[in-house]
Formats: C-alpha cells, sequence, structure tokens
C-alpha cells in the first residue's frame, strides 16, 4: 500500500497545482498514474474521489466569483449524463471515445486562434448541453474536464470566476458519479481508502495553485488554458 501511495501522493499533489492555476488538466494527466499503479476499473471511481476533494476546494477558495445560474444549468445537464454513464462503465468501449475528444479538443484551439469577426458567447442555459456531455464523458473516462474549458473561456469568464464556476460545475457530476459507482459495486473499500488517504495531498496542490493564479495576467492564463488543452488532446489521443 505504501509503496502504491507515494508516487500517487506526490502525483496528485502537482497534478492539482495544475488544476488549480489552469482549471482543469489534473484528472486527464492523473489518470494514466492511477491505472498504472492500481488498474483502470479502480483507477476511475478512485480518481473521482480525488476529485472531490480537488473541485471542492477550488471551488470554496473562488467562492466570491462563482457564476451560480451557470452551474446551476450545468448540474441540470450533467447529472442524469453522469449516471447513465456510470452505469456503463463496466462494459463501454472507451477507446472510440477518446480519439473523439482529442480531435476535438485541438481542433478547439485551433478554432479559438483563427481570425474571426465577433461572436456571440455562449448562453447560460446552454450549460445545460455542455454539462450532458461532460457528465456522461467524465463517467466513462474519469475526466475529461478540458471538453469544457472552451465553453467557459468563450462564455468570458477567466482566473478566479473561471475556475471557481468550472469546479463546482464539475463537482455536481462527481457526486453523482461517486453515488452511481457505489450502486455498480466500482465503489469498493480500497477505492474509498486510497481515495481518503490521497486527499491531504489533493487539497495542499490546491492551495498551492490558488496562490500562484492569482499572479498571473488574464492572456497568461488563457494560453496556459490553451496549452493545457493540446496537451490533454494529445494525450486521448495517444490512448492515455
Amino acid at each position: 500500500m505504501t509503496v502504491e501511495l507515494l508516487p500517487a501522493s506526490v502525483a496528485a499533489f502537482g497534478l492539482a497545482v495544475l488544476s488549480a492555476v489552469a482549471g482543469f488538466g489534473g484528472g486527464v494527466l492523473l489518470l494514466p498514474v492511477f491505472t498504472a499503479l492500481f488498474g483502470l476499473r479502480a483507477a476511475v471511481p478512485m480518481l473521482t474521489l480525488t476529485q472531490l476533494a480537488g473541485n471542492g476546494s477550488r471551488a470554496w477558495f473562488n467562492r466570491a466569483e462563482l457564476r451560480r445560474p451557470m452551474i446551476g444549468w450545468f448540474a441540470l445537464g450533467a447529472v442524469p449524463c453522469a449516471v447513465a454513464g456510470g452505469l456503463l462503465l463496466a462494459r463501454a468501449p472507451l477507446a472510440p471515445l477518446k480519439v473523439v475528444l482529442g480531435v476535438f479538443l485541438i481542433g478547439v484551439v485551433v478554432w479559438r486562434r483563427l481570425p474571426r469577426a465577433q461572436r456571440r458567447p455562449p448562453s447560460e442555459r446552454a450549460f445545460a448541453a455542455v454539462g450532458a456531455a461532460s457528465g456522461l464523458g467524465s463517467a466513462l473516462l474519469g475526466s475529461v474536464g478540458p471538453l469544457t474549458a472552451p465553453f467557459f473561456l468563450a462564455a468570458g469568464l477567466t482566473r478566479a470566476a473561471y475556475i471557481g464556476t468550472e469546479a463546482a460545475s464539475a463537482l455536481t457530476l462527481h457526486l453523482t458519479k461517486i453515488v452511481t459507482y457505489g450502486a455498480g459495486d466500482l465503489l469498493t473499500s480500497r477505492v474509498v481508502l486510497y481515495g481518503l488517504v490521497l486527499t491531504p495531498a489533493t487539497l495542499a496542490g490546491t492551495w498551492t495553485g490558488k496562490k500562484i493564479v492569482g499572479r498571473i495576467s488574464d492572456r497568461v492564463f488563457v494560453v496556459l488554458v490553451e496549452a493545457g488543452l493540446l496537451v490533454a488532446g494529445v494525450l486521448f489521443l495517444t490512448g492515455f
């Protein structure tokens, strides 16, 4: 147990820092680490437990900037689709979905960089559809935080507003996933124990990242998020 938890704790801390700065990325990069250490079927619910700690703390640290109506619409789509994805986890073909997500994320960054006329930002109600896609994908793949990032950016959110609102939105679907995994016998005592043990490292990483993000400009923040989208897209395409 100790041998497995040491590298897992180090990875959880470092990637919680990344998530606190960019608003996402930790889950996508942490999944292959957990898979190598614990196996895929245990890694996905275990990752969800650490994400509860990470997203909950990011939402709390940035609570003054939350866009609450947006969170509500996101949850409306995310909760039922997270239930459906959690029930499908044991037998769903994950490889094709990862390829689609990888292409989408890289394409979004390219699209954002193309010269274009002024476009209307997505409405708050549109986040019900964003939540639905995120809920299904997250339940199957453990984390699809990069999938939602372009929409929160397009809505004009940056830094504390972006990080807090995205985290609070993700929190609704992670809570739903935990309940669903439990109903599907994926939430074993080993998974719960390891998830709890890794929580302090996740909280410490989130606190550290919060200190960093307050010192960078909006422009640098957006560049960091787009770089994270590209990395996540490549990871999905290469099978991680």
